[in-house]
Formats: structure tokens, sequence, C-alpha cells
């Protein structure tokens, strides 16, 4: 489907946080590398679909492109223009399919070079099973959490310098004979820096989430018995922001049987001991709020258990935007095929829809998602016994089939 002249359409704003939504909002979309060209225009015509289904021409996105990666390099000669980030700016919500690392120098990570420009302080990754995706656990359906991760520290901050480099020799002498500190001098070195200021506001945004979507618990996942002035000062700064929700929230080391009805339990774990629990007992957790190392692990691991990244979404946001993404890679031997998964950008898109306040559309395109699956509809990634493989256009059309009654089931 050809883009819309942004002219067309209206801003969507912001306030406290929350979207608020014109009916004709004007939307970015990056396409992607590699099966970007595939997933982008099925996805693209699935939620137009969804929206018109569910609004009959009351509500309608307005689409308008912006360049990253390969693209963007091939058309202007470089991966991340600066138009690109003053018209995410403006426009201040966008989609965007996998986007290729450049090697070498420059732009380390075009994902985090977005999530740091803009500010886009959490990562949000919610994980459920869909009957009919092939799953390594015997009851996937237990899994249902939402992994919150700090977006903008840690050691995703990329400061860091090459062993042998005058810059790290500098740094190891310097730690040498100022404060005591001995490493091999052609060590590589890296600095994690974890603030009071960006893991508050991470936990806040996670707490008032599970407080307001009803979940059951938030657990800070970290490593403090090792880095208790980085890991662990996350789990005591998260402890502090619990303390704002009064009357909402109770901590787990201070219950003694059940909690208090509609109040949310506040775990913490360590990190380790946290990828067991969520293979041996994943309906104990619910809302997870971590660091950013921890959570890019967790959310790949924790999307493993209900059939793979190729079902798992995202989204990356800011008080003032937000970008929604799908979380695998551009898979470029897969490329122009029309055979790839568009199950994360769809389920991105639903997010995206329901942080718009179009919680109608966005039922509208998960149901159809779901529902196609369940039928044995699925892309190649998918496919086994019973089922029909077919192609991601294909997928799409077959979503698009069932958002109105004669579609069936």
């Amino acid at each position: 489907m050809a883009s819309q002249s942004p002219a067309s359409g209206e801003l969507i704003s912001f306030e406290g946080g929350q979207m608020h939504t014109p009916d004709r909002p004007l939307v970015a979309f990056i396409e992607g590398d590699g099966i970007g060209v595939d997933i982008w225009p099925a996805t693209q015509a699935a939620v137009d679909a969804a929206v018109e289904a569910a609004y009959h021409g009351r509500r309608q996105i307005v689409w308008t492109e912006v360049l990253a990666g390969e693209k963007a390099h091939q058309r202007v000669g470089t991966y991340l223009p600066a138009a690109t980030l003053e018209e995410l700016r403006r426009v201040k919500v966008g989609i965007k399919g996998p986007l290729t690392t450049p090697v070498g120098g420059g732009i380390r990570s075009l994902n985090v070079a977005l999530r740091q420009e803009l500010d886009l302080y959490a990562c949000v990754r919610p994980v459920r099973y869909y009957p009919g995706v092939p799953s390594p656990l015997k009851n996937p359906e237990r899994v249902d959490m939402v992994i919150y991760r700090e977006n903008t520290e840690d050691v995703y901050a990329g400061i860091e310098w090459q062993s042998g480099s005058a810059e790290a020799g500098r740094l190891i002498r310097s730690l040498r004979d100022e404060l005591g500190v001995s490493i091999d001098p052609q060590s590589g070195v890296g600095i994690k820096p974890i603030s009071p200021t960006a893991s508050k506001r991470l936990v806040r945004r996670a707490i008032a989430y599970a407080v307001s979507a009803g979940r059951k618990s938030v657990t800070l996942v970290h490593k403090g018995n090792i880095q208790k002035f980085t890991e662990g000062a996350f789990r005591d700064w998260g402890y502090e922001v619990a303390a704002e929700f009064l009357g909402q929230v109770v901590l787990e080391r201070d219950l003694d049987g059940p909690p208090p009805p509609g109040q949310v339990v506040i775990k913490d774990r360590i990190a380790d001991n946290m990828f067991q629990q969520v293979l041996l007992h994943p309906e104990a957790y619910d809302v997870i709020a971590t660091t950013n190392l921890n959570g890019d692990y967790l959310s790949d691991a924790i999307a493993a258990e209900v059939g793979g990244i190729g079902m798992a979404p995202g989204a990356n946001l800011s008080d003032q935007a937000a970008i929604f993404e799908a979380t695998h890679g551009t898979a470029p031997r897969h490329a122009g095929k029309d055979e790839a998964n568009p199950g994360s950008l769809m389920l991105s898109a639903v997010m995206m829809l329901t942080a718009m306040g179009w919680q109608e559309a966005a039922a509208m395109l998960e149901g159809a998602l779901a529902r196609t699956i369940a039928s044995g509809v699925v892309t190649y990634d998918l496919a086994g016994p019973g089922t029909s493989r077919v192609s991601t256009s294909a997928f799409a059309r077959a979503m698009i089939s069932r958002m109105h009654p004669e579609g069936g089931n």
C-alpha cells in the first residue's frame, strides 16, 4: 500500500505519558532491512484492514515513511539520517521492521541509536503463548509476562575502549594509580553506568502498568549479589519507587500468606536464578523490571518458551514518544522471498493500536492472527504436521479474511 501524504494526517500528542490520538493520526514507519520488505507490507495491510473493520472509515492511520538502515544508506549515504530523527520527534509515534547493524565504524547499533537519540528509556516486551505455535515447553500457556527493560544505560551505553588503545591504557593507568585497581594492561575496558534517574523511571513505569492492568506482581531482576553498586542499586532504587505506590503494592518479603486483593506484589530475583524460575515456574512471574543487558537476555529466553522471537513484539517508549518494532533480526537469506513470519511486527502493531487507545482495532488484529495460526495457516517457520504453509502475503490475507464474521474461524 502506498504511503499517504503526511499533510493529510494529524499529530498524536502526549500528556502525562499517555497518547492522545486523533481520528486520522500520522504514524511513521521504517520498512526495515532484509525481510522488512516482506513483513512490513503484510503488516501495514493487516493493520489498515483491522482499523477499517473496527471503525468503518471513522478512523484511519495516515502512514509516513522515514528512512533508516540500508535503504537510507543507499538513498542518502547514511544509515540514520538527521531528517529521520527530526521527523520521529515531530510525529512521536512510529513502527519499524528489523534493522541491520552496520559493519565497521560509525553507529554500533541503529536500534540502540534510535533509543538513545529519542530517549526511549523503556523497552517493553510482552510474551504470551498463541495456540498452534510450536513450543519446547509442555505447558507454554503458563507463560504470560511483560518485560520492562531499561534502554539507555548499562553496557548498552557503548562506553568502551579496545585492547591496546591509548584510551584503554590511560583508563587502566588511572584506575591503578588513583584507585588501586589492578587490571591487565592489555585489557579492553568498558564502563557500566546505572543511575537512580534511569532506574527509577523504568521501575515506576513497570509498576504503574502492573497496577493499571491488574497484574499480580512486578519482579526486579538484578545481579546485585556481585555488582552491588550498579545492579544492587537498581534493586534498591526499585524498592524506593515501590514505596510511592502506597496501598497499591505489597512487598513479597512482608507477606505472611496471600497478598491483599488487588495489590501488586513486588519481588526481586538474582538474574541467573531468574532464568531457572521462568522455566520451572513461569506462572509465578508477571511483570519483570530489569537492567538493559539482563533484559536483553531474558526477553529472548522467555520468548523462546512460547515459540521464539518470530512471535515476540516490542515497544520502545518514553513519556513523549513511542517506537514499536519487530524484535528479531533481518534474516537476509529470506529477504524478498515472501516467506518470512510477520508475527512479531503484527503483534507490535497490536501494542501500538492499544497505546493509541484503539483497543477495538487491536483486538481485531490480534484475534485474527490468533485464529489464523490456530486454524493451521502458518508461515514456514511454524509449519508442521497438520498445518498449511503459506507465504507472508497469503498469511496477511488469511488474517484479513478472519476480521469479518464471513471470514469464519
